[in-house]
């Protein structure tokens, strides 16, 4: 008796599995349905600024997102960086293994030419799935893919040859590809404009003095017009070149955060003539991000993923590990600006990244305590979704964590 209701129900299994398939299998011409996948990656985005502005309800689509989804704190590398950050959650594998390890290596400005292992957009590429990619760090030049790439920080161009830190627009850039396919050059000027690919350099302390709150506001307009133009850029190729997976960055909010995050006179590195001038400009930087959010999330259905992630966070200047300047680079973020607050501290732990994901089967309003999601997670987990297997190069996990359980189908009481 016990073993007629094992095949009855064997039966209705394969059934039931038998009608999913033939759902699944495309009809005629049509492609075969894949999971949608947007990742939105904002560089330097700290908890510590964010949590005030939600608790007065001034992030409304950043609220929203938050309880739709699995959230917390994700574990960076040691003296994270932009470049070699972006790297590792792309390849899953460490800076000294992926070839990227900093804005410079070997003294030359880091390059997709440099990368050692494969990144997640080729791997999804082989396995033909459409990809999409808009101002992500270290994609200078840019890689042919089965969709569009446009690079971001690190490209170089006129009056931005060593491409760190700097600003082309997209006229300006030399030295290398910075859209892939070349032919949507044309189209993406004719429907965006001549956009400036990453945020400009921060004014250097000379460049200051005495017209502190008039560099300040002409440096905060560009910043301005550059999130304007990348709002547009998104909108574009969210609603004509829609692809299996997108992924799209902004990077402003790191450099506002560098030297206009709202100290008090007690932080080191504390000038009044500087840091009373804009104290909202930090802030402003979610403020702004929220409504490009609220676009993005026009293009977020119940059936697609959305994961919003940054490489780091940022804290105040801590006068003891600046005098140590283990990791500072002379270079970095304009060299001689008066900075007032970092990331690049030995122990990557006290600037966490930022986590958020929403999606089928994904929790909803579930903080994630402690160090649940890395960066060396994110590609393994985007691999899984689309049912890739996860290359033994890769470090990270799938994060099951962050989904719900199965549900289990109840079983038949045994006969007796």
């Amino acid at each position: 008796m016990s073993r007629g209701i094992a095949i009855t129900c064997n039966k209705k299994f394969l059934i039931g599995l038998v009608a999913f398939l033939m759902a699944a299998i495309p009809v005629g011409s049509q492609t075969i349905s894949r999971p949608h996948v947007i990742v939105v990656g904002v560089n330097g985005m700290e908890w510590d600024i964010i949590r005030p502005l939600l608790l007065r309800g001034e992030l409304h689509n950043f609220a929203e997102v938050i309880q739709r989804g699995a959230y917390g704190k994700m574990r960076t590398l040691s003296a994270p960086n932009c470049p070699k950050v972006y790297s590792s959650i792309a390849t899953s594998t460490p800076p000294e293994e992926n070839g990227i390890t900093g804005f410079v290596v070997a003294g030359k400005t880091a390059s997709t030419a440099m990368l050692k292992r494969e990144p997640l957009w080729s791997i999804l590429s082989k396995h033909s799935v459409t990809v999409g990619m808009a101002n992500v760090p270290a994609t200078f030049p840019v890689m042919p893919i089965n969709g569009y790439m446009i690079s971001g920080m690190l490209t170089r161009g006129q009056g931005c040859e060593d491409g760190i830190l700097c600003s082309p627009k997209l006229s300006e850039v030399k030295g290398g590809e910075a859209v892939y396919p070349p032919s949507m050059v044309a189209e993406l000027e004719m429907n965006v404009g001549d956009f400036w690919i990453d945020c400009s350099r921060m004014p250097a302390a000379e460049e200051l003095k005495g017209k502190q709150a008039e560099a300040i506001d002409h440096w905060l307009l560009q910043v301005s017009q550059v999130r304007a133009q990348q709002a547009k850029l998104f909108d574009y190729l969210l609603s004509h070149h829609r692809t299996d997976f997108t992924m799209l960055v902004q990077s402003c909010e790191d450099r506002v955060g560098h030297w206009l995050y709202p100290i008090q006179p007690y932080n080191a590195g504390y000038d009044s003539t500087l840091h009373s001038v804009r104290v909202d400009a930090f802030p402003d930087q979610y403020r702004a991000f929220d409504q490009v959010l609220g676009k993005i999330l026009q293009y977020v259905d119940k059936n697609t993923y959305l994961f919003i992630i940054s490489d780091h966070g940022i804290k105040p200047l801590r006068e003891f590990e600046e005098g140590r300047r283990l990791y500072h680079s002379s270079h970095d973020h304009g060299g001689n600006t008066p900075i007032i607050a970092k990331h690049d501290f030995e122990d990557g732990d006290d600037v966490p990244g930022i986590f958020i994901a929403i999606g089928p089967n994904i929790k909803r309003d579930v903080r994630l305590m402690g160090f649940t999601v890395s960066v060396f997670d994110i590609a393994p987990t985007i691999l899984n979704l689309y049912g890739i297997p996860q290359p033994t190069q890769m470090k990270g996990h799938v994060l099951s964590e962050i989904f719900e359980a199965p549900r289990l189908q109840p079983t038949e009481p045994s006969a007796r």
